[in-house]
């Protein structure tokens, strides 16, 4: 209980007589054992007291205990904080993923991508990236009306992207800053686009892959540091739905 839960009783308290108040005290002792301030004056009068040539034990434990406490209730806000921006994201997910669901034919699918899906996951630009094999690394076919969100490549861009060349581990979800090769994929808005979120795609047997680009221009808002449990779980349902338009 705080002081301010335990004001009333309190303020009656430090208002009455000398006599009943001790009384009252020697009766209910928890009402001055909640008061954090006042505990702290009564330690501290107590130290004053005692002199600074003796080491007060009991101070020092009590010391430690109320810093564990306020370690404990920052760990606790920062749980909540952390258990509200989880659910706020699967929301997110959810609601995205059934925006999708609704599309009626394959090229209002893809324009959801750079609008409403956009929108619902509060990020600035998403690119579908395709590759192709009549794409070569300087031409791509040009689809029309969808030029804003998807992005036709050579075979083996993918890879070369989201890897940076780089002979590492593939991951489904890459959260990182973005690169040089950005403007094949963001063009002219990969100036301010400074994060991007890379889902690799598997388009089924005997189909190249692909690649979702969700682009932020906050840097910090797609960090490797973060955790892509949601995002492989949208990329999973992504390309589910990429393999039955296809189909």
């Amino acid at each position: 209980m705080s002081s301010t839960e335990a004001g009333a009783p309190l303020d009656s308290l430090l208002n009455a007589p000398e006599a009943d108040w001790r009384d009252r005290a020697l009766a209910d002792p928890e009402l001055i054992l909640e008061d954090r301030d006042l505990m702290r004056a009564l330690i501290a009068a107590n130290d004053r007291q005692m002199g600074g040539n003796i080491v007060d034990m009991r101070g020092i434990a009590m010391e430690r205990l109320q810093n564990r406490l306020d370690r404990l209730e920052d760990t606790h806000r920062s749980v909540i904080a952390a258990a509200y921006e989880n659910l706020a994201g699967t929301n997110q997910i959810h609601r995205s993923i059934i925006r999708m669901l609704d599309a009626k034919e394959f090229t209002e699918f893809l324009t959801l991508l750079g609008t409403d899906i956009a929108s619902i996951l509060r990020v600035d630009r998403v690119r579908l990236v395709l590759e192709s094999a009549e794409a070569t690394e300087t031409e791509a076919p040009k689809v029309q009306k969808l030029e804003d969100v998807l992005t036709v490549v050579a075979p083996g861009f993918v890879q070369e992207y989201v890897t940076g060349g780089r002979d590492v581990p593939h991951r489904q979800v890459s959260l990182r800053q973005v690169g040089g090769d950005a403007e094949r994929i963001f063009g002219e808005a990969s100036r301010w686009i400074h994060s991007e979120a890379c889902l690799t795609l598997d388009l089924g047997e005997r189909r190249l892959p692909g690649l979702l680009v969700m682009g932020a221009e906050d840097p910090h808002q797609f960090r490797p540091s973060q955790g892509t449990d949601l995002l492989t779980f949208f990329a999973g349902v992504f390309e589910r739905l990429m393999r039955g338009w296809l189909d």
